[in-house]
């Protein structure tokens, strides 16, 4: 495979674009006065809430920053959860409601915005999308607002990319308290710059399954990682994702000669030690497997020199080229791998909503 070949492919140029990105974001983005607005909101729960891959941001900062800003709790509420069981969430709580969305058009999103008019029209809302025409950026109330992420993080690619760590890394930007800086953006470029050629190096062959695990916000890290070869693969590569002390009751039977298995590592003990362990656990029992470790020191050296959750956007990009990469290669269309089969879509859309009860 040459880069000219795999160039073409919009989902490509998306990968590789994302430091630039962040980096212009850093000075674009007027990070004080969203947090500023935020800080005058009354709520008394911050909800991360999306549909997939934007479910797997709320899910990485709720594990990753618990109870870092004001003290109140951080949780990731899917709004596929959300939009079915509205009372079951929203009775007698007081949420700020931050929303992703690449498109800000899925019916999911749509549908919270209609929850929330019915059950809690006061609540604060802080909408983060990729599409200034989109739902999300239009269809604003008194106690909402929105954050526009620049042109090129609305990929075009069925795979969300750069929208995904894009939209992340500005939520962390916001909800996070120690040193919150611009630079920590640029930091964060700068360890891909780093990390991208030892990872397009470690990239072989595409496996018959893959298993990705982590620690913490780096559990939820790997769920991306393994939905990102799925859809670029069209699910002809399975994959698994767990925490890495759950990995052994169990969905270890996942594992074959033929698999390839990611821990994303840690920095601090005792997590740093349990993943060391199952690693050479999963090199004894399965000697024909490739197992490769992505953390600070591992096979792949990724710093975390602001913390693991900063450092998912970077851990997440091996799964990105890697899924891209053999989907290139297995002669699929990277950037609409279920071309011809319609049954998966760029936005979901085509939901029948229901109407909320008071």
């Amino acid at each position: 495979m040459s880069e000219a070949n795999i160039s073409a492919w919009a989902t490509w140029r998306e990968i590789r674009a994302q430091p630039n990105i962040w980096r212009q974001w850093s000075t674009v983005c007027d990070f004080a006065s969203h947090q500023s607005w935020i800080d005058k909101q009354s709520f008394d729960e911050v909800w991360f809430c999306g549909a997939g891959t934007s479910q797997f941001i709320g899910d990485i900062i709720a594990a990753g920053l618990e109870g870092q800003r004001g003290g109140y709790r951080f949780r990731s509420v899917a709004t596929t959860d959300l939009v079915t069981r509205p009372q079951a969430f929203l009775r007698d709580r007081k949420p700020l409601v931050v929303s992703f969305g690449r498109s800000g058009n899925s019916s999911e999103s749509l549908g919270t915005l209609d929850v929330l008019d019915v059950l809690v029209p006061m609540a604060p809302r802080l909408n983060i999308t990729c599409n200034a025409d989109s739902a999300l950026s239009t269809r604003q109330s008194a106690f909402s607002r929105a954050i526009i992420l620049p042109p090129e993080t609305h990929d075009s690619g069925f795979a969300m990319t750069s929208s995904f760590s894009t939209m992340l890394l500005t939520a962390l930007m916001l909800f996070s308290t120690d040193a919150m800086t611009p630079e920590r953006l640029v930091r964060a470029a700068d360890n891909f710059d780093l990390v991208q050629p030892r990872m397009l190096s470690e990239i072989s062959n595409a496996p018959d399954r893959a298993v990705f695990l982590g620690t913490g916000a780096m559990a939820y890290a790997a769920r991306e990682a393994s939905l990102k070869v799925m859809e670029l693969s069209a699910g002809k590569i399975p994959c698994l994702w767990d925490s890495v002390l759950g990995f052994r009751h169990g969905p270890k039977s996942f594992v074959t000669d033929a698999t390839e298995i990611v821990v994303f590592t840690s920095l601090h003990d005792p997590a740093a030690q349990y993943e060391a362990d199952l690693i050479a656990e999963l090199c004894q029992q399965f000697p024909e497997a490739k197992v490769t470790s992505i953390g600070p020191g591992a096979d792949i050296n990724l710093a975390h020199p602001d913390g693991a959750v900063w450092a998912a956007p970077n851990a997440i990009l091996y799964a990105q080229l890697a899924g891209a990469t053999w989907s290139h290669a297995g002669g699929l269309n990277v950037d609409n791998p279920f071309e011809g089969q319609g049954t998966l879509s760029r936005v979901v859309s085509g939901v029948r909503l229901y109407g909320v009860a008071t």
